[in-house]
């Protein structure tokens, strides 16, 4: 089915073309790093921070936070662990360690890389806002020499470095300009521009991407590449990440089921959904995506709401009679994507699902005759009869054992 044909798309009736189109970008994993943060979830075994890894790979993860190695022996040995991996099993993905702007911090992951025998990418974060400097006693001279130390320390190693200020959002100008400069004069390649506490809207994002820009052309060193890093505290994470690629960022970061400190991090999940749908993420197979989320779920304790877009349980599950009606005379016309869209802003099968018939309260006649038929179940009129009216009784939408209970005692 030609969804262009049935389907009148006002996201782009009059929409400026995209910056997106125009450039390649990347996305960045911050499941095994910020994403642990959060106060409610397990660290996990090794085994499982393995199978992620490789899912992240499959989706096509361009890189991934594999944690902080100067936070102790287990953190050490774990992030050596998945680098060694991404060697082993030449995986694509790339690694990336934070850490704060402080040698110490950096030593362990110049060991990592010279261990695993590939760079890593060295993300050094500090506070740049006037109230974090206020909290911590610090000035910005203070702030300015911890960076271009710590920084300068990781170049001459040989590592390429992402200088990250904290608190970006609700930083002064004037600050960042200063930070940014003796940053990069000191050998960072990338800027990452963060959302911490997720203050920001959409036009704050465009107003620092564009400020940014500006800075990096005025100075000649637009090989710096800008990182977009959002948090989710006003529900803003995912829309305030694609408008960052669209205002020109070069790397979003985010979080699988956007698990994070407080409320989390942006879901990097549903920036792939929503970057699949726009037609911008070219040959990256999303199929996956399900067993990414259910694994990182598993995994980390996290659990996954049912109602949560795409990997939800009921994503694309209806008991409606009037939605699954006609959900069930497109999968009679034999076109999966006509079902996939006639009741859904997502295409279940691009994303490894199918649509999902239930029977309960508000279902009607063809539910159950939907089911019957998906279970290989002869239907009669008796039977439909019976079901429907053990749904009609029911509060919630009938169980596969509730359906087999009503078959059981019902004469064919």
């Amino acid at each position: 089915m030609d969804a262009s044909e049935f389907i009148y798309d006002w996201n782009v009736a009059s929409r400026r073309n995209s910056v997106v189109l125009q450039r390649t970008f990347e996305l960045h994993d911050e499941t095994l790093r910020d994403g642990l943060q959060n106060p409610s979830v397990v660290d996990p075994p090794i085994e499982d921070k393995l199978e992620i890894l490789h899912l992240l790979d499959q989706v096509g993860i361009d890189t991934c936070d594999v944690g902080l190695p100067g936070a102790g022996a287990r953190a050490f040995g774990d992030v050596l662990r998945l680098c060694q991996e991404m060697v082993d099993a030449k995986l694509h993905i790339r690694p990336t360690c934070a850490g704060r702007t402080v040698v110490a911090d950096i030593i362990p992951m110049v060991e990592v890389s010279q261990r695993a025998g590939l760079p890593v990418e060295v993300m050094t974060f500090i506070g740049s806002s006037p109230i974090r400097a206020l909290a911590e006693d610090w000035s910005v001279e203070l702030i300015r020499k911890r960076s271009v130390d710590a920084i300068s320390f990781a170049v001459k190693e040989g590592l390429p470095v992402n200088y990250v200020t904290e608190d970006t959002t609700r930083s002064r100008p004037e600050v960042l300009a200063d930070l940014f400069h003796a940053a990069i004069d000191a050998g960072a390649t990338r800027l990452t521009l963060c959302d911490t506490v997720g203050h920001v809207t959409p036009d704050g994002v465009r107003n620092l991407i564009e400020f940014t820009r500006n800075l990096l052309s005025a100075w000649g060193a637009t090989h710096v590449g800008i990182d977009w890093h959002g948090h989710n505290d006003r529900g803003l994470g995912l829309p305030n990440s694609i408008y960052a690629l669209e205002y020109g960022a070069d790397r979003v970061h985010g979080a699988i089921l956007g698990v994070g400190e407080r409320v989390g991090n942006a879901s990097l999940d549903q920036i792939l959904v929503n970057l699949k749908l726009i037609g911008e993420l070219g040959d990256r197979d999303v199929t996956q995506l399900g067993t990414l989320c259910d694994k990182v779920s598993r995994a980390l304790h996290f659990p996954i709401p049912i109602s949560y877009p795409v990997v939800g349980a009921d994503a694309f599950r209806t008991g409606t009679g009037v939605h699954a009606a006609a959900i069930i005379k497109a999968l009679e016309k034999g076109d999966r994507d006509l079902a996939d869209r006639v009741y859904s802003g997502v295409p279940a099968n691009v994303f490894g699902r199918s649509q999902e018939i239930g029977i309960g309260p508000m279902s009607g006649a063809s539910n159950v005759t939907h089911w019957l038929k998906s279970h290989g179940i002869p239907v009669s009129e008796a039977v439909v009869k019976a079901i429907l009216a053990r749904a009609k009784q029911s509060h919630q939408l009938l169980s596969d054992e509730d359906i087999r209970g009503v078959l059981a005692a019902t004469p064919a």
